[in-house]
């Protein structure tokens, strides 16, 4: 299946061929026979990230947090809007299904075409081809005063800060109470996208990163920090030699990625 996938939108295979990986392991973090089955049909070389174990394994332990906290979400909201933002080909939607929320997958068209030629789209799943930054996508939104989760997984680190203000103000402008997910990297990561294990072997790069999702309050009066987790603290026996040097707090502290939960 061809793809013209470039620069950023092309990272979106990053977490394919991670969870396709996982997958085919014999003690996987997750199972996801879909994404073999899409990096199978690919017209793509996935071969340039073989060996890249940090981010296949950064990738497991994040996809494996966040389907945690938004099936926690759902129990507790039955009916909400689930909002992912940048989706690529995420296949999180069934795996958390309850059978009455309505879930929207927002990414650029050429993502969104690639990923119709594997999802149908139903009156409870949509998939939106614009910009996040095109905010007309929230006409989309069937209603926009329900409960709602947004995802944003492996995306925000592209953007610029201002980028981020942006979006963050027309979130809390729009869907008052909202929760949103999110994973951030250190401002070290961010300096160094040259030298990312796979990240480095596409056209894209890291443009913002914070410490710790405690920031994200100096954006937006209304942005209230929940909580955050470090995939380092997870599956210890798979980070090798760096579980060892996070045991150290300030490495910890200054060289980490994290899973984020805010309301806005």
């Amino acid at each position: 299946m061809k793809q013209s996938l470039s620069d950023v939108p092309e990272t979106l295979l990053i977490p394919l061929w991670a969870r396709a990986i996982e997958t085919k392991r014999e003690d996987p973090i997750i199972k996801d026979e879909k994404a073999i089955e899409m990096m199978q049909k690919i017209d793509y070389d996935f071969s340039k990230f073989y060996g890249s174990w940090m981010s296949q394994t950064g990738v497991a332990v994040r996809t494996q947090i966040f389907d945690a906290e938004v099936t926690k979400f759902i129990n507790e909201h039955p009916y909400a809007n689930i909002i992912n933002i940048g989706c690529g080909l995420d296949t999180r939607y069934f795996r958390v299904d309850n059978g009455t929320i309505n879930w929207y997958d927002i990414d650029l068209p050429e993502p969104i075409r690639l990923r119709k030629n594997f999802f149908t789209e139903t009156s409870r799943h949509k998939m939106i081809g614009k910009s996040v930054f095109d905010f007309s996508w929230i006409d989309y939104i069937d209603d926009i005063t329900k409960d709602t989760l947004f995802i944003t997984e492996g995306i925000l680190m592209y953007f610029s800060e201002n980028d981020i203000h942006v979006l963050m103000n027309k979130m809390s402008e729009k869907f008052t109470g909202a929760t949103i997910l999110f994973d951030i990297m250190a401002p070290f990561y961010i300096k160094n996208s040259k030298k990312h294990d796979t990240v480095s072997k596409t056209g894209a790069v890291f443009k913002w990163g914070i410490k710790t999702g405690k920031e994200m309050e100096q954006i937006n009066s209304d942005i209230r920090f929940l909580k955050e987790w470090s995939i380092f603290d997870f599956h210890k026996n798979r980070w090798k030699f760096i579980r060892w040097l996070y045991l150290i707090p300030y490495l910890k502290n200054n060289f980490n990625c994290r899973i984020i939960k805010i309301t806005v």
